[in-house]
């Protein structure tokens, strides 16, 4: 499994231009690219969905686990994988949308249950 360099998650975790393609259902095409939230906790990258497991590209991603990305001025080809709302890792996201988007009027619906149940982990593939 291919993992991020450090290189690239510092500059992940202070950019703020993620959008996000996943696949169609065709498996090749890359949908729309829709604007969203990242963080990065540990080695990891993750991002949620807004409307909750209802937006329509969060639905896209778990389906088809592939699609790509743009963050910090570069475009990835990627797989995503759903992160089960109460992990472990939940509240460390959750610190982390806090530190990153901290005077942002958006931030407390981001740590609801319905994003919360949205997350995905990005990797490079």
């Amino acid at each position: 499994m291919e993992q991020w360099t450090p290189q690239r998650l510092q500059s992940f975790a202070v950019a703020d231009d993620l959008q996000v393609s996943p696949l169609y259902d065709d498996g090749r095409t890359c949908g729309t690219p829709t604007w969203i939230w990242s963080v990065v906790v540990g080695e990891h990258l993750y991002a949620r969905a807004w409307n909750g497991q209802r937006s329509s590209w969060y639905q896209a991603a778990v389906r088809q686990q592939r699609g790509r990305i743009h963050l910090a001025g570069c475009n990835f080809q990627v797989s995503f994988a759903a992160v089960l709302a109460n992990s472990a890792v939940t509240e460390q996201i959750d610190a982390a949308y806090r530190q990153k988007y901290a005077g942002s009027g958006y931030l407390l619906p981001m740590l609801q249950v319905g994003p919360q149940s949205a997350t995905v982990e990005i990797r490079p593939i």
